[in-house]
Protein backbone atom coordinates (compact mmCIF):
# COMPACT_ATOMS: atom_id res chain seq x y z
CA UNK A 1 0.00 0.00 0.00
CA UNK A 2 2.90 2.54 -0.31
CA UNK A 3 3.23 3.80 -3.49
CA UNK A 4 6.51 5.81 -2.23
CA UNK A 5 9.07 3.19 -0.58
CA UNK A 6 10.64 4.13 2.55
CA UNK A 7 13.98 4.02 3.11
CA UNK A 8 15.23 2.08 6.30
CA UNK A 9 13.16 2.96 9.63
CA UNK A 10 12.53 6.45 8.71
CA UNK A 11 9.03 7.57 9.10
CA UNK A 12 6.51 9.95 7.20
CA UNK A 13 7.82 13.58 7.26
CA UNK A 14 11.80 12.51 8.44
CA UNK A 15 14.48 12.69 6.12
CA UNK A 16 16.36 10.06 6.02
CA UNK A 17 20.06 9.28 6.01
CA UNK A 18 20.65 9.45 2.04
CA UNK A 19 18.80 13.04 1.71
CA UNK A 20 15.22 13.73 0.64
CA UNK A 21 11.95 13.93 2.89
CA UNK A 22 10.04 10.47 3.17
CA UNK A 23 6.56 10.34 2.34
CA UNK A 24 3.97 7.55 2.08
CA UNK A 25 1.26 7.42 -0.07
CA UNK A 26 -1.74 5.00 0.66
CA UNK A 27 -3.83 3.33 -2.35
CA UNK A 28 -6.68 3.30 -0.42
CA UNK A 29 -9.62 6.23 -1.39
CA UNK A 30 -9.53 8.79 1.00
CA UNK A 31 -12.91 9.04 3.15
CA UNK A 32 -14.75 12.41 2.76
CA UNK A 33 -17.73 14.98 3.17
CA UNK A 34 -18.05 16.82 0.15
CA UNK A 35 -19.20 20.31 0.89
CA UNK A 36 -22.64 21.52 1.56
CA UNK A 37 -23.31 18.22 1.62
CA UNK A 38 -22.51 17.24 5.25
CA UNK A 39 -25.97 18.61 6.59
CA UNK A 40 -29.64 18.33 5.33
CA UNK A 41 -33.08 21.03 6.46
CA UNK A 42 -36.32 19.63 6.13
CA UNK A 43 -39.16 21.92 6.67
CA UNK A 44 -42.80 21.91 7.61
CA UNK A 45 -44.61 23.42 5.57
CA UNK A 46 -41.96 21.62 2.70
CA UNK A 47 -42.23 24.88 0.56
CA UNK A 48 -41.22 27.34 3.16
CA UNK A 49 -38.04 28.34 4.07
CA UNK A 50 -38.51 30.36 7.17
CA UNK A 51 -36.66 29.72 10.53
CA UNK A 52 -39.61 28.89 12.37
CA UNK A 53 -40.88 26.34 9.77
CA UNK A 54 -37.74 24.27 10.34
CA UNK A 55 -39.05 20.93 11.24
CA UNK A 56 -36.01 18.91 11.75
CA UNK A 57 -32.20 18.92 11.18
CA UNK A 58 -29.36 15.90 10.46
CA UNK A 59 -25.92 16.54 9.90
CA UNK A 60 -22.92 13.67 9.24
CA UNK A 61 -20.43 13.89 11.80
CA UNK A 62 -17.35 11.38 13.03
CA UNK A 63 -16.21 9.93 9.58
CA UNK A 64 -13.62 7.24 9.76
CA UNK A 65 -12.58 4.76 7.46
CA UNK A 66 -11.03 1.90 7.53
CA UNK A 67 -8.73 -0.01 4.36
CA UNK A 68 -8.57 -3.88 3.90
CA UNK A 69 -6.25 -5.22 0.71
CA UNK A 70 -7.35 -8.05 -1.00
CA UNK A 71 -8.12 -8.95 -4.68
CA UNK A 72 -9.49 -5.34 -4.34
CA UNK A 73 -9.19 -2.29 -2.45
CA UNK A 74 -12.09 -2.43 -0.28
CA UNK A 75 -12.74 0.81 2.10
CA UNK A 76 -15.35 0.98 4.61
CA UNK A 77 -16.95 4.18 6.02
CA UNK A 78 -18.66 4.78 9.26
CA UNK A 79 -20.04 7.78 10.52
CA UNK A 80 -23.00 9.32 12.59
CA UNK A 81 -25.97 11.19 11.50
CA UNK A 82 -27.34 13.47 14.03
CA UNK A 83 -30.45 14.92 14.08
CA UNK A 84 -32.72 17.52 16.61
CA UNK A 85 -36.25 18.01 15.53
CA UNK A 86 -38.55 21.11 16.59
CA UNK A 87 -41.77 19.09 18.14
CA UNK A 88 -41.21 16.46 20.58
CA UNK A 89 -44.79 15.85 21.68
CA UNK A 90 -44.97 12.01 20.18
CA UNK A 91 -42.61 9.04 19.18
CA UNK A 92 -41.34 9.76 15.25
CA UNK A 93 -39.17 7.97 12.81
CA UNK A 94 -37.68 10.18 9.64
CA UNK A 95 -35.81 8.15 6.63
CA UNK A 96 -32.90 10.16 5.09
CA UNK A 97 -30.83 9.43 1.94
CA UNK A 98 -27.40 9.46 1.73
CA UNK A 99 -24.95 8.77 -1.19
CA UNK A 100 -21.37 7.04 -1.47
CA UNK A 101 -19.42 7.76 -4.74
CA UNK A 102 -15.93 6.56 -5.49
CA UNK A 103 -14.22 9.67 -7.17
CA UNK A 104 -10.79 9.43 -9.18
CA UNK A 105 -8.57 12.41 -10.13
CA UNK A 106 -10.62 14.65 -8.18
CA UNK A 107 -13.55 15.29 -10.42
CA UNK A 108 -14.50 11.61 -11.96
CA UNK A 109 -17.59 9.77 -10.71
CA UNK A 110 -16.61 5.89 -11.13
CA UNK A 111 -19.10 4.76 -9.02
CA UNK A 112 -22.46 5.82 -6.80
CA UNK A 113 -24.69 4.04 -4.32
CA UNK A 114 -27.45 5.17 -2.63
CA UNK A 115 -28.73 4.60 0.77
CA UNK A 116 -31.04 5.34 3.65
CA UNK A 117 -30.41 6.04 6.87
CA UNK A 118 -33.26 5.61 9.61
CA UNK A 119 -33.30 7.89 12.38
CA UNK A 120 -36.12 7.03 15.92
CA UNK A 121 -37.13 9.94 18.03
CA UNK A 122 -38.83 9.51 21.21
CA UNK A 123 -41.63 10.66 22.39
CA UNK A 124 -40.50 14.00 24.76
CA UNK A 125 -37.03 13.45 22.73
CA UNK A 126 -35.73 16.54 20.64
CA UNK A 127 -32.20 14.69 19.54
CA UNK A 128 -31.14 11.81 18.53
CA UNK A 129 -28.49 9.72 16.40
CA UNK A 130 -27.68 6.47 14.60
CA UNK A 131 -24.77 5.13 12.69
CA UNK A 132 -24.30 4.30 8.96
CA UNK A 133 -21.58 3.00 6.67
CA UNK A 134 -20.43 2.82 2.76
CA UNK A 135 -18.00 0.95 0.88
CA UNK A 136 -16.27 0.70 -1.81
CA UNK A 137 -14.02 -1.48 -3.83
CA UNK A 138 -10.84 -0.12 -6.32
CA UNK A 139 -8.98 -2.01 -8.34
CA UNK A 140 -5.66 -2.37 -7.44
CA UNK A 141 -4.21 -1.96 -11.12
CA UNK A 142 -5.77 1.47 -11.56
CA UNK A 143 -4.86 2.56 -7.53
CA UNK A 144 -1.10 1.91 -7.97
CA UNK A 145 1.87 3.86 -9.64
CA UNK A 146 3.53 2.50 -12.65
CA UNK A 147 7.00 1.46 -12.13
CA UNK A 148 8.49 4.07 -14.26
CA UNK A 149 6.93 6.73 -12.17
CA UNK A 150 8.03 5.60 -8.98
CA UNK A 151 11.09 5.29 -10.18
CA UNK A 152 11.56 9.14 -10.65
CA UNK A 153 9.68 10.15 -7.69
CA UNK A 154 12.07 7.68 -5.58
CA UNK A 155 15.46 7.59 -7.11
CA UNK A 156 18.76 8.93 -5.15
CA UNK A 157 19.70 12.73 -6.37
CA UNK A 158 22.92 14.11 -5.18
CA UNK A 159 24.14 17.11 -5.12
CA UNK A 160 25.69 18.55 -8.60
CA UNK A 161 23.02 16.16 -10.47
CA UNK A 162 21.61 17.55 -13.38
CA UNK A 163 18.39 16.72 -11.77
CA UNK A 164 18.85 17.29 -8.17
CA UNK A 165 16.96 20.61 -8.05
CA UNK A 166 13.87 19.33 -9.92
CA UNK A 167 11.22 18.76 -8.10
CA UNK A 168 9.94 15.40 -9.46
CA UNK A 169 6.25 15.88 -8.12
CA UNK A 170 6.65 19.12 -10.32
CA UNK A 171 6.86 17.08 -13.54
CA UNK A 172 3.40 17.17 -15.29
CA UNK A 173 4.12 12.86 -16.14
CA UNK A 174 4.15 12.07 -12.66
CA UNK A 175 1.80 14.49 -11.64
CA UNK A 176 -1.01 13.18 -14.04
CA UNK A 177 0.06 9.63 -12.79
CA UNK A 178 -0.65 10.95 -9.36
CA UNK A 179 -4.03 12.58 -10.20
CA UNK A 180 -4.89 8.99 -11.87
CA UNK A 181 -4.24 6.90 -9.54
CA UNK A 182 -5.92 8.93 -6.69
CA UNK A 183 -9.49 8.13 -5.11
CA UNK A 184 -11.52 9.17 -2.84
CA UNK A 185 -14.60 8.00 -0.88
CA UNK A 186 -17.33 10.64 -0.90
CA UNK A 187 -20.30 10.92 1.36
CA UNK A 188 -23.19 12.70 1.93
CA UNK A 189 -26.91 13.37 2.33
CA UNK A 190 -28.31 12.51 -1.45
CA UNK A 191 -30.09 16.61 -1.50
CA UNK A 192 -32.50 18.15 -3.76
CA UNK A 193 -31.33 20.81 -5.89
CA UNK A 194 -33.18 22.79 -3.19
CA UNK A 195 -31.60 21.44 -0.36
CA UNK A 196 -28.33 22.07 -2.19
CA UNK A 197 -29.39 25.72 -2.68
CA UNK A 198 -30.50 26.04 0.86
CA UNK A 199 -27.17 25.03 2.20
CA UNK A 200 -24.97 27.05 -0.35
CA UNK A 201 -27.10 30.15 0.18
CA UNK A 202 -28.31 30.44 4.08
Amino acid sequence: MLALTLAGCSRRGEIDATGGIVAVRSACPTAAIPAQTGDITLFDPASSRDAAAIDVVANITDLRSTCADGAQYYTEATFTVSARRRDASAARQVTLPYFSAVVRGGNAIVAKRLGEVTLNFAAGEYRTSTQAKAGSYVEKSAASLPAEIQQKITQKRKAGDADAAIDPFAQPDVKAALQRTSFELLVGFNLTQDQLRYNATR
